[in-house]
């Protein structure tokens, strides 16, 4: 089984930065995917992006251009760069690992975007 823990969300100005970090455990040699997914105050959770064990990337469109998505060498630690944060963003964030069609959910890290 895979486990994963986010870490860096925080408080941040909008049109401010935050990194992200979400650390793998356990069976990650069997990770296909990890990824970012976010759920907003009275509103369901929704995909972020996405990185796959080949390294290609994909994002939800409105995230394009703004978030960035990227892999430590060890393969076990994704980040999520997010800048030019805006107040929609507010969210919590959870990371997600997938390994042979099971999914591993973190706790989640809070982000407020706000002045």
């Amino acid at each position: 089984q895979v486990q994963v823990v986010e870490s860096g969300g925080g408080l941040v100005q909008p049109g401010g930065s935050l990194r992200l970090s979400c650390a793998a455990s356990g069976s990650i040699g069997s990770i296909d995917a990890m990824g970012w997914y976010r759920q907003a105050p009275g509103k369901e959770r929704e995909f972020v992006a996405r990185v796959r064990s080949d390294g290609l990337t994909d994002y939800a469109d409105s995230m394009k251009g703004r978030f960035s998505i990227s892999r430590a060498n060890a393969k076990n630690t994704v980040y999520l760069q997010m800048n030019s944060l805006k107040p929609e963003d507010t969210a919590v964030y959870y990371c997600q690992a997938s390994s042979r069609g099971i999914e591993s959910w973190g706790q989640g890290a809070q982000v407020t975007v706000s002045s």
